[in-house]
């Protein structure tokens, strides 16, 4: 699946923040899309969500990219962040607020 790894690695590359997820930022299909969704538009951060129902190729290669196995998958400035609940529980904690902060991405919340 090259070609699928050169399209994931050019997304996350060529944007700072990158949401691989189920649907799309307007309809998430999932609720846990759908959460770091949410967190990200409360965040005010600009990000582009990439939908992995459109193609099952995509689907299984983000979690080989990764080697994570789930989806949403949250990158920042080509760093994998995490899933879901990685995200939530950064979120919670501050932690995600400071996280695009230190990676120069323009957050609501940011000290």
């Amino acid at each position: 699946m090259p070609a699928i790894n050169e399209f994931i690695d050019n997304e996350v590359k060529g944007n700072d923040v990158v949401l691989f997820m189920k649907g799309t930022p307007g309809f998430p299909q999932c609720g846990f899309s759908g959460q770091v969704v949410q967190i990200l538009d409360y965040l005010g951060v600009d990000y582009k969500g990439v939908n992995v129902l459109a193609d099952d190729e995509l689907r299984e290669g983000i979690k080989q990219y990764s080697n994570w196995p789930t989806i949403p998958q949250l990158y920042v400035k080509g760093e994998f962040v995490g899933g879901c609940d990685i995200v939530r529980e950064m979120f919670q904690a501050g932690e995600l607020q400071g996280h695009f902060e230190e990676k120069g991405v323009a957050a609501k919340g940011a000290a």
